[in-house]
């Protein structure tokens, strides 16, 4: 189900807007409408949906209108045309008082500067949006407490901010955010004042924080490391238009046009590519077969051992071809004798760069199967060299 849903959404700042919209309708450059008008058209008619739950990062270049779209989500910045739908309610035609309402407690908001009070402490910057709900000073300090706790600041309740360093502001930025449990959460290139390596820490935060909490979160930034890490999808923007909004692996290996091709040209595909993206089908044998219909599916696959798997598909193990024949010879008929344990295996959205060493590493492929044991594929290093031969082919024809 879509959380958010934004419907060809426009943004024209200037004194005569109208005039502008007029023109922008009728097929105009955003360079014509600004020299006809002096009217600038920060966002052309964008439409896109997020789903609940889902990381949706917008992606552009400084003057790209990426921050502008995002604080037209909240009315920050007031649209001049299109909707903005929460929960299937549109909240562009909301008056002020509504509209405090959806700020305060369902749509949290997290900059890139911190702006927190530097004369209150760490624990009441956290609970001040509750008390500007009025809540109970008791009820707000235990809210904030334990979104502390959650975010690595316990302890430091006490503290001004000026004793934090940035990585730990951004944090009690981010608490802020999450304590009166928004359904929403709006990041404004919330980690690009960071140092990389504090940059790296607070992505990696933010994403364990996510398996925890399952926001929705729309999340702005200019790098595409950043996006690509975060990303379930993204929404690559330029002169406020989306020009292309993917997956990370479909912006990566099927550019729209030749901007997002220069835009993602120096990226490590091994970074970013996933074992569901390289596996092949996996040769397998039934944990009910026996050795010798084993040997006989290697001799055919021309492979020296199997993957072996329930009749749901479940992967119970490996056997491999001379533990089969040997098998054979004292004639066990019990396949589940022989099926080894020790390969290696992993999920289908493990990047490459975590699965080359393993190969390197091991004689078996590698088994990609889901969190509840099923087999999906195998990866074997001439499936993981093609994939990443494809992929490179795929970004560039």
């Amino acid at each position: 189900m879509a959380k958010i849903v934004v419907e060809n959404l426009v943004k024209i700042f200037g004194d005569h807007p109208d005039k502008a919209l007029k023109l922008l309708r009728e097929g105009r450059s955003k360079d014509e409408i600004l020299d006809k008008t002096r009217q600038t058209v920060g966002i052309n008619d964008v439409s896109f949906a997020v789903q609940e739950g889902e990381i949706f990062v917008l992606m552009g270049l400084s003057g790209s209108g990426k921050s502008t779209l995002l604080r037209c989500i909240n009315r920050l910045i007031e649209p001049t045309s299109g909707k903005i739908v929460l929960d299937g309610e549109d909240i562009t035609g909301v008056d002020e008082s509504e509209l405090r309402e959806i700020r305060r407690k369902r749509l949290g908001m997290v900059f890139q500067r911190f702006a927190l009070f530097p004369h209150r402490t760490v624990l009441d910057n956290v609970a001040y949006g509750l008390e500007v709900q009025g809540v109970d000073r008791d009820v707000r300090v235990e809210k904030a407490r334990a979104v502390l706790e959650m975010v690595g600041l316990k302890g430091w309740e006490d503290y001004l901010p000026g004793s934090l360093s940035g990585g730990m502001q951004q944090r009690v930025g981010l608490a802020r955010a999450l304590v009166s449990d928004p359904d929403v959460l709006l990041m404004d290139e919330p980690f690009s004042a960071l140092d990389p390596l504090i940059r790296r820490d607070m992505q990696d935060e933010l994403l364990s924080l996510q398996s925890q909490v399952n926001k929705t979160i729309v999340f702005v930034t200019h790098d595409l490391d950043e996006a690509l890490k975060l990303g379930d999808r993204i929404g690559l923007m330029k002169d406020g238009v989306i020009v292309q909004l993917g997956t990370p692996e479909e912006i990566l290996t099927r550019p729209a046009d030749e901007y997002v091709r220069r835009f993602v040209e120096d990226v490590d595909m091994t970074r970013v590519l996933t074992a569901e993206g390289v596996m092949k089908p996996a040769e397998t044998v039934a944990l009910k077969d026996g050795p010798r219909v084993a040997l006989r599916r290697m001799k055919e696959r021309g492979t020296s051992s199997l993957f072996v798997v329930t009749r749901d598909r479940k992967l119970a193990g490996i056997v491999t071809a001379d533990d089969a024949l040997a098998a054979a010879e004292r004639n066990d008929e019990d396949l589940s004798r022989i099926v080894r344990d020790d390969f290696p295996r992993t999920t289908p959205d493990t990047s490459i760069s975590e699965i080359i060493p393993v190969l390197a590493d091991c004689r078996f492929p590698v088994a990609v199967a889901r969190e509840d044991g099923k087999l999906l594929g195998v990866i074997v290093r001439g499936s993981l060299l093609a994939g990443l031969v494809r992929k490179d082919e795929a970004a560039w024809n």
